[in-house]
């Protein structure tokens, strides 16, 4: 006989004898088994999507602190800008301030020079004339005293 034949299936139906269960209950069984297998896999499924869910969850909440504690230091960073901004616009007017007054001063040192430049000239000017006049006296002494002396006689 060869296998799988109806004769072979007939005599082992014929072999299974009174008592034994027909193939019915083995299907039932099958049929049980696949139920809690798909159970426990859309358990399991349940399960898994939970914990993707929870991951999901942490990971954002994670994400939030580092930006948050990131943003800490970025908005330390923008103020310490803003006041170094502020201290460098400060610093460029009195810079301009100090730049217009140095000038006033160096004004002020060259009119004084040139002032101390002009007594000088006065001074050389003065002397000058005390010379001149010294010398026109002297001669005028002079003739005053050749006519004194020529004028007796």
């Amino acid at each position: 006989m060869a296998p799988g034949s109806r004769s072979e299936r007939s005599s082992f139906r014929s072999r299974r004898g009174p008592g034994v269960p027909s193939p019915q209950p083995d299907v039932t069984m099958l049929s049980r088994l696949l139920k809690e297998h798909q159970a426990k896999q859309n358990e399991r499924k349940e399960l898994q999507e939970k914990r993707r869910r929870e991951a999901i969850t942490a990971a954002t909440c994670l994400t939030e602190a580092l930006v948050d504690h990131l943003n800490v230091g970025v908005a330390q960073a923008y103020m310490n800008q803003r006041k170094l901004d502020h201290e460098v616009k400060t610093l460029q007017v009195q810079a301009a301030q100090f730049a217009k007054q140095t000038g006033q001063w160096i004004g002020m040192v060259e009119n004084f020079n040139q002032a101390l430049k002009e007594i000088g000239d006065v001074e050389n000017w003065a002397r000058s004339i005390e010379l001149d006049m010294r010398t026109i006296a002297t001669a005028l002494e002079y003739v005053y005293k050749g006519q004194l002396q020529s004028a007796p006689s």
